[in-house]
């Protein structure tokens, strides 16, 4: 409710408004470039609580032709179709700010400060979970079909080629090889700004500028290359542990990820201690969401209250998920180069 607290205005409502939609470079564009997609369904799946729901979906046509001679009869094949399960985590992080502070400089704000930066925290962790959980998909073991969908051209050696670095055909190589004649429909790429750079190099990678109230130019984490945009992020997956660093590019399509937020009966809250350090301001925030990647199902059971907020180390285990698509109708692919 509308208000003010420790003497400057605060209305929880306004506030949360501004958490959800304060823009975040990372996430706006994938939320742009159609990678990631609200999904109507799920929000009414996870309107009244829970934190596990079932969508389900119809499977293409299918069976064989027949004649038409005057003669035979018809015969029927019937639509078929099948549900994945997804799973709603809840997180929570609570700040203070100690009185004496802002008492022994007059220009400070801790809790201001705190207040702003409230959304972009969220946004990060957002983000950082993002990238995990597309990690996590591409390690489930067992999947010979989806195999198909990571390119390794990395190499082990001390020596790297041309053929171990993204080069001019390289995404749509990977992509040819994970979808065959389904190729279709990817829009973004996520990848390291080493693996940006090498493109930028090869004259095949544009970046995007804007200019700032002084009128100087910059140049933004944000390209196009070969039609796709591509997000340039140093938190997609690293691996240094051999002679040459392998980077991970991420290649995605249209609608791969669903996200909705479900339901919290208070986001966030604000509360004061007179007694702790002399007295400090402390700000509470609570959310429940979920990521959804198409055509995969999160298998665990998480209805125990030790699990029912759905930790890192169960949403982000490969061995509690599963496709429940065709391979070639899963517009993912991942690319591994130095």
């Amino acid at each position: 409710m509308a208000g003010t607290y420790l003497n400057f205005p605060f209305d929880e409502e306004v506030f949360n408004y501004s958490w959800k939609t304060t823009p975040d470079l990372f996430m706006d564009n994938i939320l742009a470039s159609g990678a990631v997609e609200r999904d109507s369904e799920i929000s009414r799946l996870i309107s009244n609580g829970s934190n596990a729901y079932v969508v389900p979906f119809y499977n293409n046509l299918g069976g064989d032709e027949q004649l038409y001679d005057g003669v035979t009869d018809f015969t029927y094949d019937t639509i078929s179709g099948g549900t994945y399960k997804g799973v709603v985590y809840g997180r929570m992080k609570a700040w203070d700010a100690v009185s004496f502070i802002k008492d022994f400089n007059s220009g400070a704000d801790p809790m201001g400060q705190i207040v702003k930066g409230v959304a972009n925290y969220w946004q990060k962790k957002r983000q950082e979970r993002f990238v995990k959980l597309l990690d996590t998909i591409f390690n489930i073991e067992g999947d010979v079909d989806f195999a198909k969908h990571t390119t390794d051209i990395s190499s082990e050696d001390l020596t790297v080629g041309e053929e171990n670095i993204m080069g001019a055909t390289t995404i749509y190589d990977a992509i040819v090889k994970s979808n065959g004649d389904n190729a279709t429909g990817y829009s973004l790429a996520v990848m390291h700004s080493k693996v940006a750079q090498d493109l930028a190099n090869l004259q095949l990678l544009e970046f995007s500028k804007y200019t700032d109230s002084r009128g100087i130019t910059r140049q933004l984490p944000i390209a196009q290359a070969n039609g796709m945009t591509v997000i340039i992020n140093d938190g997609v997956p690293v691996d240094d542990s051999g002679d040459n660093p392998e980077y991970t590019t991420f290649v995605l399509g249209n609608g791969d990820i669903k996200y909705e937020d479900a339901p919290v009966d208070i986001p966030v809250e604000m509360d004061r201690d007179p007694e702790k350090a002399g007295g400090k301001d402390m700000i509470y925030t609570r959310l429940r969401e979920t990521f959804a990647p198409y055509g995969f199902s999160f298998t665990k059971d998480v209805s125990g209250s030790a699990d029912i907020a759905v930790p890192d180390s169960i949403f982000l285990n490969p061995a509690n998920w599963e496709r429940h698509i065709d391979a070639k109708a899963v517009m993912m692919t991942r690319i591994i180069s130095n």
